[in-house]
């Protein structure tokens, strides 16, 4: 798998989610997918349950509807700092990776707090079109605490 592309996904990942394109999220997705929110604690103890948990791509559309429509937050936006992804092996025809990760909060007042860290574990494929998507991503958090909705995804 080549870094430079994984580098670009994740980049366009990032960016699609902290310039608030969210409904161009689920794209960035294979069909099938599986996108779930979790702690290192819980994958330290085998937990399979998450905080946020997809598999398809209708369901990450419903989370965005729902992230537009039905969710009352107080207003944020995030800025994701991406480190550089690390090709672990290959799953049948996906590229097993992880990226480790940096959210920083920004409230309406313009306050800013760290408000994520932790790694992306993802199963990355490339789609009939050559074009790299994430068949999954476990977004795996350091700490187990959220002083708020996570509304956005992570």
């Amino acid at each position: 798998m080549d870094v430079a592309r994984l580098v670009e996904l994740n980049a366009a990942y990032a960016r699609t989610i902290d310039t608030e394109q969210f409904e161009q999220w689920p794209g960035l997705f294979t069909e099938p997918c599986l996108y779930k929110v979790t702690t290192a604690e819980n994958v330290a103890k085998g937990y399979e349950a998450g905080i946020i948990y997809a598999d398809s791509r209708a369901m990450l559309q419903d989370r965005v509807s729902a992230l537009r429509k039905a969710n009352i937050y107080e207003q944020q936006r995030y800025r994701h700092i991406v480190g550089l992804p690390v090709v672990l092996g290959q799953e049948g025809d996906a590229a097993v990776t992880e990226t480790p990760f940096l959210i920083v909060r920004i409230m309406r007042d313009g306050t800013m707090a760290l408000f994520a860290t932790g790694c992306y574990r993802d199963k990355v494929a490339a789609d009939g079109a050559g074009t790299l998507r994430f068949a999954e991503r476990i977004v795996v958090c350091d700490g187990a605490r959220f002083d708020t909705l996570v509304a956005i995804p992570l």
